[in-house]
């Protein structure tokens, strides 16, 4: 069986270049606000994982099935209808959290933002820093 290549790795892309790319100038703002939340929040550097995600310190997973990779503890991607943060655990994790967060939608693993300036940046921290606290595994990448 051939070995499983990740498409989402760690990339040397400027993070910078790449929010100032984003069309959709709420997007785009939110992009370089949401950089400045998760540094100061994870203490760890923004880095461009594949050619869109946003993403914060390592996480390894292994499934039953032998496959395994690292990928970011947390992160976010300036999409075009919404700004997606990526939650290991899930945004139900954080019900009482998001019921004070403002305007969003959820899925599984993802929390949908349309506009951080109609969201509480503190609850969004709070969030972020539960989740990356939980997840973050110093010298997991390869």
């Amino acid at each position: 069986m051939a070995r499983y290549e990740a498409k989402t790795v760690p990339t040397d892309a400027d993070v910078d270049a790449f929010l100032e790319s984003v069309e959709h100038p709420v997007r785009r703002r939110d992009g370089h606000t949401l950089r400045e939340l998760f540094e100061r929040v994870t203490g760890q550097p923004a880095v461009l994982w594949g050619p869109s995600i946003v993403g914060f310190g390592f996480h390894h997973y292994e499934y039953d099935s032998g496959h395994s990779g690292d990928v970011g503890a947390i992160g976010f991607s300036p999409r075009k209808t919404s700004t997606t943060v990526y939650l290991m655990d899930g945004p139900a994790a954080y019900a009482e959290e998001l019921e004070r967060l403002g305007p969003h939608t959820a899925s599984k693993a993802c929390l949908y933002l349309k506009d951080l300036s109609k969201v509480d940046l503190d609850v969004l921290a709070e969030i972020v820093r539960r989740s990356f606290t939980k997840h973050h595994q110093p010298g997991a990448a390869s």
